[in-house]
């Protein structure tokens, strides 16, 4: 594969995916050698930082782009809480199945455990134990509701939108 393409695809996962991503998981996806993709990475990331835009790509603990610290101040004005990729997808969850098992929503986001807790101190969900008491029923709350400008019952805004999608798509 032409390195060009080969970079411009490994950016387009590198952009649309919610976590860091492992060369090898980036060299599977794309049918590649795991030291093919390595190379293309190192290279998309010396694109990145010679061109002195407002974005990077971030090692730390796999390959993600990111908004340079610099500019992080723009994106709190726009962006008041800021809530990864990865949060919001679990709590589109939360929204589109609530009230929902909090065991539930781990089957269907392996990783809400780490994320509930992050939601629950910035407000946009609560939660309480169930009837039987082994697990939480999680619910989204009014401030959920203010900061996405949602008016009315939310059971009615899913209704609108065709809800069968498959859940463990987001």
């Amino acid at each position: 594969m032409e390195s060009a393409i080969l970079k411009s695809k490994i950016e387009a996962i590198l952009f649309i995916t919610s976590k860091a991503m492992q060369p090898i998981e980036i060299a599977q996806l794309l049918d590649i050698e795991e030291e093919v993709a390595q190379e293309a990475l190192l290279d998309l990331m010396f694109d990145y930082a010679s061109r002195e835009g407002a974005l990077e790509i971030d090692d730390e603990d796999g390959y993600i782009i990111q908004v340079k610290a610099e500019h992080m101040d723009i994106v709190e004005k726009l962006c008041p809480v800021e809530l990864s990729p990865a949060v919001i997808k679990t709590l589109t969850v939360i929204a589109l199945k609530e009230p929902i098992r909090q065991s539930y929503l781990k089957e269907i986001r392996p990783s809400a455990y780490e994320h509930i807790s992050e939601l629950l101190e910035q407000g946009l969900i609560s939660r309480s134990k169930d009837k039987n008491g082994r697990s939480f029923n999680i619910r989204t709350t009014k401030k959920f509701q203010e900061y996405f400008k949602l008016k009315g019952d939310i059971k009615a805004l899913v209704k609108k939108l065709d809800a069968t999608q498959d859940l463990k798509d987001l």
